[in-house]
């Protein structure tokens, strides 16, 4: 029979305490201690499977599959050429900074089954945000979910290529009591996903929100489990917005990409130089981007 037990998560960095702490001795973050239930069930004995069995470095092929191209150049450029199946990428940004739209652009000129995921809007909603984007895919499934459970199951029977989650602070994993949002229900979703993409051999892009200070809401640890972690910054009072990765497993993180929102979307800045030293005399020593 599964045990419960009360600990407190800092929201900030994950620190875990058995009491409320006013301070985080980790980050030194005030008042963002939370009250977590935790159940605890034991573990059954399995046995190995074919995956989990050790092989030889020598033997283990080195071929790197082809990546998946979301033919969005600066998107693809800050990825290191594409999504890796089996990896999970992270999006992190302020709200209302263009997180949802890029992905639903990327989504639909994806030529491989792509499922989005939304716990935030109704499949009707999506579709009009869509019709004003001038976005059509065939290949593109629409599903307005927060259960993770649910979203498994359509998962397996769909055999996606790629899975969009929007966003990770809606998602439910039912085993755990915890409200949606919270620090272990944020963990252990994207923990479960990422065991299920690497176990079936699929990508997930992870929209997540920022807090006010800048970093992603939800503990450190979170940027720990994904593969890639790419930051979408921007003033909503500026049009122009800068993709960048700050975590990269497959791929550098010295890349950026820009975009500029317009009414039908995020366009791709592939001459900023123009764009930001076009108001400058040419003749200027250090006038370069």
């Amino acid at each position: 029979m599964a045990k419960t037990k009360v600990k407190f998560v800092c929201t900030s960095c994950g620190c875990e305490s058995l009491r409320w702490l006013g301070k985080c001795p980790e980050c030194e973050s005030w008042n963002t201690f939370q009250e977590e239930i935790v159940e605890t069930a034991k573990h059954k004995i399995s046995s190995p499977t074919k995956n989990s069995l050790p092989k030889k470095i020598d033997e283990i092929s080195s071929f790197e599959e082809e990546r998946i191209k979301t033919k969005i150049e600066e998107f693809d450029r800050v990825l290191g050429g594409g999504l890796i199946s089996g990896s999970v990428v992270l999006i992190a940004g302020d709200p209302g900074i263009g997180k949802s739209t890029l992905v639903l652009q990327a989504a639909a000129k994806i030529n491989k089954t792509v499922l989005y995921v939304s716990g935030e809007e109704s499949a009707q909603q999506i579709k009009l945000r869509a019709s004003r984007l001038k976005i059509s895919s065939e290949s593109l499934l629409i599903l307005a979910e927060t259960d993770l459970h649910t979203i498994q199951h359509i998962i397996k029977n769909e055999s996606p290529k790629v899975v969009i989650i929007d966003s990770i602070q809606t998602m439910v994993n039912a085993n755990f009591e915890n409200s949606a949002g919270t620090v272990t229900q944020i963990r252990e979703c994207t923990a479960t996903l990422l065991e299920s993409a690497k176990r079936d051999n699929f990508s997930v892009i992870i929209v997540g929100h920022v807090t006010k200070d800048g970093t992603i809401a939800g503990p450190k640890i979170l940027e720990h489990i994904v593969d890639t972690v790419i930051q979408f910054e921007g003033d909503v009072k500026n049009s122009y917005r800068i993709l960048r990765a700050i975590k990269n497993r497959f791929g550098s993180t010295n890349e950026i990409g820009i975009f500029e929102m317009h009414d039908t979307g995020l366009l791709e800045v592939t001459n900023p130089s123009k764009v930001f030293l076009g108001d400058r005399e040419t003749l200027i020593s250090g006038n370069v981007v």
